[in-house]
């Protein structure tokens, strides 16, 4: 109870506080006015006496002035609720000034936005560029220089923001591949100018925001250039360059965020802080309706009037014969074609994600029976993104503009959308999308409400992380609904798998949906590397390609099995059954090989022949011979002349690091340049050491040939230190300084006799004993170094041991 009389205290006197701090603002005499009133009271109570008004007059004012202060209260908070129902009602606010935006965004600028965009620029550079430098300065883009306001679409709200970014301090270096008498530019961006109407548009209930602009911004780039690397011009303006930058910017603005092209900001109340590299979703083409030629070329619709004068709209269209075209990416599905104005399709397409984001076209067309040519009506499209907390996010752009936005929290939820076709007043296309996985970098996946995860180890890291001394197992299962280019329906479709510079093809299986069952190991490669397949069809007068897939092949987890059926790319259909799965290599421990090369080893190859190899030459026939190239070093074999089959039995010798181990033949030409048929790849890392593998490889990039090889990882023994004498040694040099006296006057003789074919021969076989020369010499350089290391390993053990034995105390 004493509580509550002090709190009811403590609030009438807060009130009365307010209040007199209220009249002394409206009333600035009442200082003066109180004492006067005092004085009076005391001459009328000690002085004489005056009449009893005063304390009456002063009751009256101080409740006038009360009264008066409540009502402007009131209307004060009445006028602030007015304000709220009109922002809430009103299709367009008045404009707003946001100084505190721009002051903020220069605060989190340099810390904050300057290094995320950096990233995201450096992965949107194009191939013949390379990124040097990127730093956008200390000043950001100013946000609503002349206010912000919002507007109002039905429910959904538009918030107006320009956007102006006019800066001189960003140092964009980027290193330019131009023409070869040019070289290669150093260009430096310095300045960038980027004016436009941004709209902000919240979405899922303040889940999302959806960015764009109303139209194409202004552009302008400041460009510098500097001398670098292998440029040749000064450091003057090349012609183009800006207007060729402000081009790539301006286009790839237009493509991204342009209406009607919106970009979207997820606002996940969890990050889960997960990778998504891939997803599988089905979708389901349903219906199109209010479709005509008319309205969807452009021309006037056909319109009634009714009895009652109201203007109807007629969309039946009986001619029409129309199919919608599905795209997400390179992958491209058709459906049946279907008449009329309102056709149902109900064509559902597995299609594959290779990022957290995707974008699903669809095209409508229609077939003229009588022409080939197709003619395209109109098109629409659905985007689609991974979000922090697990969940899918699915948007496009609504009738009027609007916004169509949907939320699923787990795979295997079914969203429908009604989406209106782009730049028209009527029509729409109903689909049907399931998100049926996701696939993370870290070998996880959500699925049906499920989220599993890779197998973890004892120590707590996963087996995805150690890329060394493992294999993948790819079986090629079976293909379905695969494309025939011949007239008779026949084909014997083939496929080709290439995972980093490993190939491997299948046997040919006659038939539409052939089943081959064949298995395939490779080694696996960090670094996010894809398994790339292509499908051909054995035709008559050549192999057609009939598509062509990507797998990404991160998240394998050992003892589980990938069963996947991968839809094929640049057709209309076709798909593959793949069954891909992670093992641990028998050599992993050391005991039989090693991926990471031996420090005191050297590989030994022995080039030893080929057959079958194609015809290069218009004798059919070619001069073949052998470049080795492993890591950065390069050697050749001899030329063998006029064959298919060539032998050449060499050796050659690298030290074992590790590196690459390629093969590239070539036809020798003697003024012509050399031109290659046929390359490979020996896989020797898993090789156990001191014994040799005997191996016949295809050759990849043409269509025969195969080479014969034997490979051996040595790592010196103990007895053999010392491969070469020096009596060896000698006799090998008088080899070499003989030979090549012989070559000198067999040359001089050619060169009399004017025997221009004798002098190419002759050339070429200086060229190989050249190169057996540096082979040797390189031979004797491995073996000297080989030889210091075990000398000094040596005398590191007799060091220890002498050490351990000084140490060891004596037995009395």
């Amino acid at each position: 109870m004493v509580r509550r009389r002090m709190g009811r205290a403590s609030f009438n006197i807060e009130e009365v506080v307010e209040f007199f701090n209220h009249l002394y603002v409206e009333k600035p005499f009442l200082p003066f006015f109180i004492p006067l009133v005092l004085v009076c009271w005391g001459i009328e109570r000690w002085v004489f006496s005056l009449s009893s008004w005063v304390p009456l007059v002063l009751a009256v004012w101080a409740t006038i002035q009360y009264c008066s202060n409540q009502r402007q209260i009131l209307v004060e908070d009445l006028n602030r609720k007015w304000k709220r129902v009109v922002l809430n009602t009103s299709p367009a606010t008045p404009l707003e000034h946001c100084e505190w935006l721009n002051k903020l965004l220069i605060e989190v600028w340099p810390n904050y936005i300057n290094p995320k965009l950096s990233i995201r620029f450096s992965s949107m550079v194009e191939e013949r560029i390379e990124l040097l430098e990127f730093s956008l300065g200390s000043s950001p883009p100013s946000l609503g220089l002349h206010g912000i306001r919002w507007s109002t679409l039905g429910d959904q709200r538009f918030m107006h923001v320009g956007f102006d970014w006019d800066t001189n301090d960003i140092s964009i270096m980027l290193l330019a591949k131009l023409a070869k008498p040019m070289g290669t530019a150093r260009i430096v961006i310095n300045s960038l100018h980027i004016k436009g109407d941004l709209l902000i548009v919240p979405a899922l209930d303040g889940k999302a925001i959806l960015y764009s602009f109303v139209s194409t911004p202004e552009v302008r780039i400041g460009v510098a250039f500097g001398s670098g690397g292998s440029q040749s011009l000064p450091a003057t303006e090349l012609p183009g360059v800006s207007s060729w930058l402000v081009k790539i910017l301006t286009e790839t603005l237009v493509k991204t965020m342009v209406e009607p092209r919106r970009r979207c900001y997820s606002l996940p109340a969890v990050d889960l802080r997960k990778k998504a590299v891939g997803g599988v979703i089905h979708v389901t083409v349903v219906s199109a309706s209010k479709i005509s030629k008319s309205s969807l070329r452009g021309s006037r619709r056909q319109q009634n009037y009714s009895a009652h004068g109201s203007l109807e709209e007629h969309f039946d269209d009986k001619d029409l014969q129309t199919f919608v075209e599905v795209e997400l990416e390179q992958l491209t599905r058709r459906t049946d074609v279907r008449s009329g104005s309102n056709p149902t399709w109900d064509s559902t397409f597995n299609m594959v994600l290779h990022e957290e984001t995707g974008i699903l076209r669809f095209h409508l067309y229609n077939c003229n029976p009588n022409s080939v040519k197709l003619d395209y009506l109109a098109s629409c499209e659905i985007k689609m993104k991974y979000v922090a907390d697990d969940s899918t996010m699915f948007w496009a752009v609504g009738p009027n503009s609007g916004v169509i936005a949907e939320h699923v929290e787990f795979c295997g939820e079914e969203v429908e959308v009604a989406v209106p076709f782009e730049g028209l007043n009527s029509g729409e296309l109903s689909v049907k999308l399931v998100l049926k996985e996701w696939q993370f970098s870290d070998g996880s996946r959500s699925f049906n409400k499920f989220h599993v995860s890779s197998w973890q180890s004892m120590d707590g890291l996963s087996n995805t992380i150690s890329r060394t001394g493992r294999k993948i197992n790819v079986i090629v299962v079976e293909g379905k609904d695969l494309t025939t280019k011949e007239r008779s329906g026949k084909c014997g479709p083939y496929v080709k798998l290439q995972y980093g510079k490993v190939f491997h093809r299948t046997r040919s299986a006659y038939a539409p949906n052939p089943i081959w069952n064949q298995k395939f190991e490779v080694d696996e490669i960090g670094g996010g590397e894809y398994l790339k397949i292509k499908c051909f069809s054995e035709e008559i007068f050549g192999d057609d390609n009939i598509g062509s897939a990507q797998v990404n092949m991160e998240g394998l987890v050992e003892g589980s099995i990938r069963d996947v059926w991968v839809p094929l790319e640049n057709v209309n259909s076709g798909e593959l059954r793949l069954q891909i799965e992670a093992v641990r290599a028998d050599g992993c421990d050391g005991s039989k090989g090693s991926t990471t090369g031996s420090d005191n080893g050297w590989i030994e190859l022995v080039v030893i022949e080929a057959r079958d190899l194609v015809a290069a030459d218009l004798r059919g026939t070619s001069d073949p011979y052998v470049r080795v190239q492993y890591g950065n070093l390069k050697k050749r074999t001899k030329v063998t002349y006029k064959t298919l089959n060539p032998q050449w039995n060499q050796t050659l010798d690298f030290p074992d690091d590790g590196s690459p181990l390629e093969l590239h033949v070539k036809d020798h030409n003697a003024l012509l340049p050399t031109s290659s048929i046929g390359n490979c790849v020996v896989e020797y890392q898993r090789l156990p050491t001191n014994q040799m593998s005997d191996k016949w490889i295809p050759l990849q990039g043409v269509k025969r040939g195969e080479i014969h090889i034997q490979i051996t990882r040595k790592v010196p023994e103990v007895q053999k230190r010392l491969s070469l004498d020096s009596e060896t040694s000698v006799i090998k040099s008088h080899e070499f300084s003989s030979q090549m006296r012989e070559m000198v006057k067999k040359f001089q003789s050619l060169i009399g006799d004017r025997d221009l074919e004798g002098l190419s021969t002759v050339l070429s076989e200086m060229e190989g004993l050249e190169d057996s020369q540096e082979d040797y010499m390189e031979q004797l350089e491995t073996e000297q170094m080989l030889l210091l290391n075990k000398i000094k390993e040596l005398g590191e053990e007799m060091f220890n041991s002498s050490t351990s034995m000084s140490r060891r105390p004596s037995v009395s």
